[in-house]
């Protein structure tokens, strides 16, 4: 991910992924050219280095027999945002099991995933929302005995 262009460009790296791949920590630095018109962080950039990872992560948590789509997504500017800013993102065991309890049934499911961007101050700069959806593909969902056909 840290050579992927678009992340290099605006100066977003992979810090750290855990082990268990439930803990990713990204940074973004503050480059001359990702700040915007007031000079600080411009907002695509904010948002753009928290984008990929909750879907990503919860992909691999579900495995291949399930779709999983970013639905939306909603960020909120708390303070302007200056110098090195980092984000960790993290999903739980429980999150996980929710997820597979609401779709076992071949129902899709939609999960609200939140994440702070932060200074070197541990500042709040701007908070992030994931809207994942999950379903399982329809191979692996039960047969329904009640559907007309």
């Amino acid at each position: 991910m840290n050579l992927w262009p678009p992340f290099v460009g605006a100066g977003i790296r992979v810090d750290e992924i855990s082990r268990d791949f439930k803990k990713v920590r990204v940074s973004l630095r503050d480059l001359r050219f990702n700040r915007n018109f007031v000079g600080t962080h411009f907002g695509g950039s904010l948002f753009a280095m928290t984008d990929p990872y909750f879907m990503i992560m919860v992909m691999h948590h579900l495995g291949s027999k399930f779709h999983v789509w970013d639905k939306g997504a909603h960020i909120q500017f708390i303070r302007p945002g200056r110098g090195t800013l980092h984000a960790t993102l993290e999903i739980e065991d429980h999150q996980i099991a929710e997820i597979k309890e609401a779709t076992q049934d071949g129902q899709k499911y939609e999960r609200l995933f939140e994440v702070d961007v932060k200074n070197s101050h541990h500042q709040v700069i701007c908070r992030v929302q994931k809207l994942i959806y999950a379903r399982l593909k329809p191979q692996h969902r039960p047969f329904d005995h009640l559907r007309v056909v």
